[in-house]
């Protein structure tokens, strides 16, 4: 299944689609947050939408569309996780995973402005390749890890340069801004992705592609990242893993390219579809 929500800001109705078309499931019932995946929401959902086949409603076509996944209890990243992306900024490559967080508040969806904020001339793009969590993970081994994953989303990690690397030595500083996580435009169910080891991702800024890279070059795979986190911290269903960025971004460039007002950001992956994002200077319209 691919799951969507649609509607403005903090009123999204819950939907699904089916083909190339969006449609409304609200009367199946509460939002898709970490109630939904905690109680097998996902088969019941799969189930209903069986159910009511022929007769959902179609979402008018002008419909914003949100984050597939209602504000997370977190949203964990991983740092430096494509060796060429950590050649192109001149970073160590990582014995173990580069665990940092981003903020609920930056979680956006995938059509919506990037805000540059407010004083900000660093602020960069990265396409990422999502996991979605479904139950409670504490120590989950790497062999059990994908028993805990509901599905992958389409992310792009906006950063900020100058607050990430020049302001203090944490990371999360440039990467929980207002609007700098655009999540979507759906939530992909496992089954729906052939082989997350090979999952091409893209992004290109006014059209010229920045980044193109694949999973299948990640230094650390999706169950070893679901394993590795949760021996540190309790992930809960509905949490958010971005498991990193390939090389291209504007940081790697010489001298290095950041976005600015009018910019238009394009990016997707295999079985994730595509998003869209217009960067506005902070304050205007």
């Amino acid at each position: 299944m691919k799951l969507i929500r649609y509607g403005e800001p903090n009123q999204e109705k819950i939907g699904v689609q089916l083909g190339d078309k969006y449609y409304d499931v609200e009367a199946f019932g509460g939002d898709y947050n970490e109630q939904f995946f905690a109680n097998d929401g996902l088969a019941r959902l799969e189930e209903f939408v069986k159910a009511n086949e022929g007769n959902l409603v179609e979402i008018p076509s002008d419909s914003r569309i949100g984050s597939p996944i209602a504000r997370p209890s977190k949203i964990v990243c991983i740092g430096l996780n494509y060796k060429d992306h950590a050649e192109e900024t001149n970073a160590k490559i990582p014995a173990e995973p580069i665990i940092f967080m981003k903020s609920t508040t930056s979680l956006t969806g995938p059509y919506d402005n990037i805000i540059i904020p407010k004083g900000s001339t660093k602020t960069d793009w990265e396409v990422e390749f999502g996991i979605v969590i479904s139950k409670k993970a504490s120590y989950v081994s790497e062999q059990e890890a994908l028993a805990y994953v509901a599905g992958y989303v389409l992310h792009n990690d906006v950063s900020e340069r100058e607050y990430q690397l020049e302001r203090g030595g944490t990371w999360d500083k440039g990467k929980g801004c207002d609007t700098f996580a655009p999540i979507g435009p759906f939530l992909a169910t496992k089954d729906e992705i052939a082989d997350i080891n090979n999952v091409r991702l893209w992004l290109s800024v006014n059209g010229k592609m920045m980044q193109d890279g694949n999973t299948k070059n990640l230094i650390f795979n999706v169950p070893f990242i679901v394993s590795y986190i949760s021996q540190f911290m309790t992930l809960l269903p509905g949490d958010i893993i971005s498991t990193g960025t390939p090389a291209g971004v504007g940081l790697g460039f010489t001298p290095p390219v950041y976005l600015k007002p009018g910019d238009i950001i394009e990016l997707g992956a295999d079985g994730l579809g595509t998003s869209k994002q217009v960067v506005k200077a902070y304050g205007s319209n």
